[in-house]
C-alpha cells in the first residue's frame, strides 16, 4: 500500500557530531582518545528518498546522501561525491534494525575517502530508543572502497558521533514531503512517519519468545568432510593428569611448515573443518600448508570432561594439555620442522598462558584471537561472572551450563532457566545461541554478528558448543579483579609450582611472534587483544601485532560464512611471513 506516494520525495538534513580518532580501533576508544586530544568529526548531510511508493516497498528502504564531513584529522572539510542511507532495513537478527551511512568523500589534499557509519537499534537496554536512534559508531577508511569489503580493509579513523536534542529538533523542522507537481504532501509525510514509528515498535514493542524447531542435522556431528583431498589420522594422547584428548592431522604433502589450530572452551577442533563454508582447515591446506592439526584440549565438546562438577582451571590446560599435546605433535613430525599456532578464545588465552608460562617450546609464531593476557568483560558479564557458579552449585544444582538445555525432554531446572534465557533474548529462534550469549559475555548475540554466519551454522549451534563447567568462570573473574591479568588460580597449590604467579612475568624473554586479532565488534572479551598488545608494546615494541576486524565479533572471525575472505588472508599472510628459516 503506498497510499498515494509514487514520485513523492522525501527529505531532511542530519547534523551529528562527536569524536574520533586515527589509531584507534574500537569506537570507543576511538571517540575517547579523540576527545581527548580535541579530534572532532561531523556530518552534515542531505538524505533525500526521491520516491516513498518504491522506498516503502523495496526491502533496503535506501536513498541517497549529499553533503560534507569535517574533521581535523582529514584536513577540514571533506565534500561528499555520492553517498547511500538506509533506513531500518531488516536485518539477520529479528530484534535488530540499523540505520546506515556510506558517504564517498574527497580530503580537501585530494585524497579519497569512505566514510561508513551505522546506528544500532537494538532494544538491549532499558530506555535505550533515544541513544539508538540518535548514535552513529563510525569507521573511515582511505580509497574508495566496497563497503561489503571493509573487514579486509585497513581501518584508519574510527569514533563516535551523534544527534544531540537540539539536532534532532531540527531534523523534524526541515523534513519534507513534496508531491510531483512541487506541493507539499501531509499525507505522504504521515506515510513515512508511520513506517518509521512501525519499525522501531518492531524492535521496541513487548513480545513472546518463538517456539524453536527441532533443526534437522545436515551434517553428521563431528563430521570431517568440510575437508577435502587430505588425509585423516587420529592420535590420542595423556595427559599427566590422567586425561586422554586428541590431535587430528589433515595432510596433503610434505611441508616445512606445520600449523596447529586450537579451539576455545564448549566448541572444539569442529569450528575449524565446518563443511558449510570454506573452513580454516581447508584453506591452509590450499594455501600451501601441507601438513594441519587440530587440537581437542579438555574444554573441547567432543569430551564428556565438562559435564560434571570439577574444579578446572586455566592453568590445568596450560600446564598439562598443552605441553603434552606439543610433545606429541613433535613426536610425529620431528624437532625440526616449523610449527605455527592459531587459537581462538579459551584456546587462545591457555596457548598465550603455556608460551609466556614457558611450558612450551620451539614455536615459530602465534595467533590468538579475541584474549591472550588481558581478559576484560563487561560490568553484566563479570556480575554473571560472580554469581553463575554459585547459583549452579547451590540453587540450580547443575554440574555445568548447556547450551541444549530448552530442547532436552522432560522438565529440570536447566530447561526453566533456558526458558527464561529465550525470554531475554528475542534476536533470533535459537535457544541455543540464546543460552551461548547468556553463558558468554554481553550482546544480543555474544558471540557473532548473526549476518555473518550461514544458515546451516545457526542451525546447529547446539553440536557446535557443548556443555561448560562452571570453575573455569572462576578463574576469568580472578583475572578481571585482578587488574584484567592473566594470573595463576591458586597460588598455594603445589601441583603448579612450575607455573608463574602472573603471566607476564617473562613476557620480555618471549621472543615467538604473535598476532593479537579480534573482531571490532567483539562483545565476550571486548578489546581485550587490543589492550594485551599495547601492554606488550611497552615491554617489547614492535615484537607483536595487532589486527581488528571490522564487522566481526568473537568467534565468527574463523566461522562465518566469508571468514575465508574477509579473516583468513591476514592470518595466512601472518604465518606464511614467519614460514622462512
Amino acid at each position: 500500500m503506498t497510499n498515494g506516494c509514487e514520485g513523492t520525495k522525501i527529505a531532511f538534513s542530519e547534523l551529528m557530531h562527536g569524536y574520533a580518532s586515527a589509531g584507534q580501533t574500537t569506537f570507543a576508544d576511538g571517540h575517547a582518545a579523540g576527545q581527548k586530544a580535541g579530534h572532532t568529526l561531523s556530518i552534515k548531510v542531505a538524505v533525500l528518498i526521491p520516491d516513498l511508493a518504491l522506498f516503502l516497498a523495496e526491502p533496503g528502504h535506501a536513498g541517497s546522501l549529499s553533503g560534507e564531513i569535517e574533521s581535523p584529522l582529514l584536513g577540514g572539510v571533506c565534500r561528499v561525491q555520492s553517498g547511500v542511507f538506509r533506513l531500518l532495513p531488516d536485518t539477520a537478527d529479528r530484534d535488530r534494525k540499523v540505520m546506515y551511512y556510506q558517504l564517498y568523500a574527497t580530503t580537501p589534499a585530494q585524497e579519497l575517502i569512505t566514510f561508513i557509519g551505522v546506528k544500532q537499534v537494538q532494544h538491549d537496554a532499558p530506555f535505550d530508543l533515544w541513544r539508538d536512534t540518535t548514535t552513529l559508531y563510525t569507521n573511515i577508511y582511505r580509497g574508495h572502497i566496497d563497503p561489503d569489503a571493509a573487514p579486509q580493509a585497513a581501518l584508519w579513523i574510527t569514533g563516535i558521533i551523534g544527534l544531540d536534542l537540539s539536532d534532532f529538533i531540527a531534523v523534524l523542522r526541515e523534513l519534507r514531503a513534496t508531491a510531483p507537481d512541487g506541493s507539499s504532501s501531509p499525507l505522504c509525510l504521515a506515510r513515512f512517519g508511520q513506517f518509521f514509528a512501525g519499525k522501531l515498535w518492531e524492535v521496541y514493542a513487548p513480545s513472546l519468545p518463538l517456539s524453536p524447531n527441532q533443526p534437522l542435522r545436515k551434517y553428521a556431528r563431528f563430521t570431517n568432510e568440510g575437508v577435502h583431498d587430505a588425509e585423516v589420522s587420529v592420535y590420542p594422547f595423556a595427559t599427566a593428569d590422567g586425561l586422554t584428548l586428541q590431535l587430528t592431522r589433515f595432510k596433503r604433502g610434505e611441508c616445512d611448515d606445520v600449523v596447529l589450530v586450537v579451539h576455545g572452551l564448549t566448541s572444539s577442533s569442529d569450528m575449524f573443518i565446518m563443511p558449510e563454508h570454506r573452513n580454516l582447515v581447508q584453506t591452509l591446506l590450499d594455501q600451501g600448508y601441507g601438513e594441519v592439526w587440530t587440537l581437542d584440549h579438555r574444554g573441547s565438546g567432543r569430551f564428556p570432561y565438562n559435564l560434571a562438577r570439577h574444579r578446572y582451571t586455566f592453568d590445568d590446560i596450560a600446564l598439562y594439555d598443552h605441553p603434552a599435546a606439543f610433545a606429541e605433535l613433535r613426536r610425529h613430525i620431528g624437532d625440526k620442522r616449523r610449527v605455527h599456532v592459531v587459537a581462538q578464545c579459551v584456546g587462545a588465552i591457555t596457548i598465550a598462558m603455556a608460551l609466556f608460562g614457558k611450558t612450551i617450546h620451539g614455536i615459530r609464531s602465534v595467533i590468538l584471537n579475541s584474549v591472550a593476557l588481558t581478559p576484560r568483560v563487561t560490568a553484566w558479564a563479570k556480575f554473571k561472572l560472580r554469581v553463575g557458579p554459585w547459583a549452579s552449585d547451590n540453587l540450580l544444582a547443575a554440574a555445568y551450563f548447556d547450551p541444549a538445555w530448552r530442547r532436552e525432554p522432560g522438565w529440570s531446572p536447566g530447561k526453566l532457566l533456558a526458558y527464561a534465557v529465550d525470554m531475554a533474548h528475542q534476536e533470533c529462534d535459537s535457544p541455543e545461541c540464546h543460552m551461548l550469549s547468556f553463558m558468554w559475555g554481553d550482546g544480543r548475540p555474544s558471540l557473532f554478528n548473526h549476518e555473518n554466519l550461514a544458515p546451516e551454522t545457526h542451525a546447529r549451534l547446539g553440536d557446535l558448543f557443548g556443555g561448560t563447567g562452571m570453575n573455569y568462570y572462576r578463574h576469568v573473574l580472578k583475572m578481571v579483579e585482578h587488574d584484567n591479568t592473566a594470573v595463576k588460580y591458586d597460588c598455594a597449590d603445589a601441583r603448579y609450582a612450575a607455573l608463574p604467579e602472573d603471566y607476564f612475568q617473562y613476557a620480555r624473554e618471549i621472543s615467538t611472534p604473535i598476532l593479537f586479532s579480534q573482531g571490532q565488534d567483539s562483545r565476550i572479551f571486548m578489546d581485550s587483544n587490543i589492550v594485551c598488545h599495547e601492554r606488550l608494546q611497552t615491554m617489547v615494541p614492535g615484537r607483536h601485532r595487532l589486527h581488528v576486524f571490522p564487522g566481526y565479533g568473537h568467534q565468527d572471525v574463523f566461522i562465518g560464512k566469508n571468514a575465508h575472505v574477509d579473516t583468513f588472508p591476514t592470518l595466512i599472510d601472518f604465518i606464511r611471513e614467519h614460514s622462512h628459516d
